[in-house]
């Protein structure tokens, strides 16, 4: 059964919708205590990092979750929150990962926001991406990127800059896209992740 973080992250209704109709049990982690109740944790997210940095301290969460050791998938907001340091709010994060948030604006040519499909190509063989092909396309929607490291990348991104679409250390995963929003590649890697 997958618990899913509650400190307030926004709509997650479309991630509850696809775990529901893939037959994934999933309830929801309001208090520390609760996190025993779930062989695997999601931390979902939408909007601003320093923002929801600040409501996972609120919800007394975010001093639990390095302590974590059953497999843990960040999605979105919720991988950038797993690294160490965000440019949205100068907001320093759960440092999970010794990598930083950075701003698309002023990198970059292309439109910011980053949204819509984009491919990935998988590395290091992850676990999230048994039976998905490289190349295959996945749904962003963000404004930040989370910089290209090899030693914890487990997929890359091209948009103008390679960079980490998804990250991996021990048992916690994050992806930059949507994969409840990514058709039947979205649904295979949170299949996937919930047989890790």
């Amino acid at each position: 059964m997958i618990g899913i973080i509650n400190y307030g992250a926004g709509n997650i209704f479309s991630l509850t919708a696809t775990l529901a109709r893939l037959g994934i049990d999933y309830g929801m982690v309001n208090t520390a205590e609760e996190i025993d109740r779930y062989e695997r944790i999601i931390i979902p997210g939408v909007g601003h990092a320093g923002a929801a940095m600040q409501k996972l301290k609120e919800s007394g969460l975010a001093e639990h979750i390095a302590a974590i050791t059953k497999p843990v998938l960040g999605i979105c907001v919720g991988m950038q929150l797993m690294t160490a340091f965000s440019e949205e709010g100068q907001a320093d994060l759960l440092g999970l990962f010794p990598m930083k948030t950075l701003d698309f604006s002023g990198r970059i040519s292309l439109k910011v926001p980053h949204v819509g499909w984009n491919a990935i190509t998988p590395q290091q063989g992850c676990p999230l991406f048994k039976g998905i092909e490289a190349g295959a396309y996945f749904y962003f929607v963000h404004s930040y990127f989370i910089e290209y490291d090899a030693a914890y990348t487990a997929a890359v991104c091209e948009y103008e800059l390679t960079y980490s679409a998804a990250i991996h250390r021990g048992n916690f995963y994050g992806v930059q896209f949507h994969p409840e929003k990514s058709g039947p590649v979205g649904e295979q890697l949170l299949l996937n992740f919930s047989t890790l």
